[in-house]
C-alpha cells in the first residue's frame, strides 16, 4: 500500500528497527529524489578501484608523493607487473594519472578532490564511534 506522506505515520518503534512496519512509500519525495540518483553513475567503480586494500595502499601513498611504479612495487611488496596493473585500474577510474620521464612513468593522484576522499575516508575510519 502505498501512503502519501501526510498519510505516514512515524513511530520511534519503526525508526529503533532496521526496516519499516509497515509498506509506506512517500511518493512526492521519490519523484523528487529519483533523477538524481543517476548522478550517482561511476561512483561505485570508484569506490570498487578502492575497495583492493593493495591499491587503496597506493592511493594512499600516491596522496603524499609522485611515485614511479618501481617505487610502488617496492612499497606494497609485489612485482612491477602486479603494481601497474593496479594503477591500471586506479586510472581506469580516474583516480589517478601518469606522466613518462625518460625510462620511468610517475604517478600521482588525479587532482584535489581524490586527496579530498581519501582524507574523508582516513578521517571517517579513524573516528570513534560513540
Amino acid at each position: 500500500m502505498n501512503l502519501s506522506a501526510a498519510e505516514c505515520p512515524e513511530s520511534k518503534e519503526s525508526v529503533q528497527r532496521d526496516m519499516c512496519d509497515a509498506v509506506c512509500v512517500n511518493t512526492e519525495r521519490v519523484r523528487r529524489l529519483k533523477p538524481g540518483v543517476h548522478a550517482t553513475r561511476g561512483v561505485a567503480a570508484l569506490f570498487k578501484a578502492l575497495a583492493d586494500d593493495t591499491r587503496a595502499k597506493i592511493a594512499y601513498a600516491l596522496a603524499r608523493e609522485e611515485l614511479c611504479v618501481c617505487d610502488v612495487a617496492g612499497l606494497v611488496g609485489t612485482s612491477i607487473a602486479t603494481a601497474s596493473h593496479h594503477l591500471r585500474v586506479l586510472r581506469q577510474t580516474g583516480l589517478v594519472r601518469y606522466r613518462r620521464e625518460g625510462k620511468f612513468v610517475y604517478y600521482a593522484l588525479d587532482d584535489e578532490h581524490v586527496v579530498e576522499i581519501l582524507r574523508n575516508a582516513l578521517d571517517h575510519v579513524r573516528e570513534e564511534r560513540l
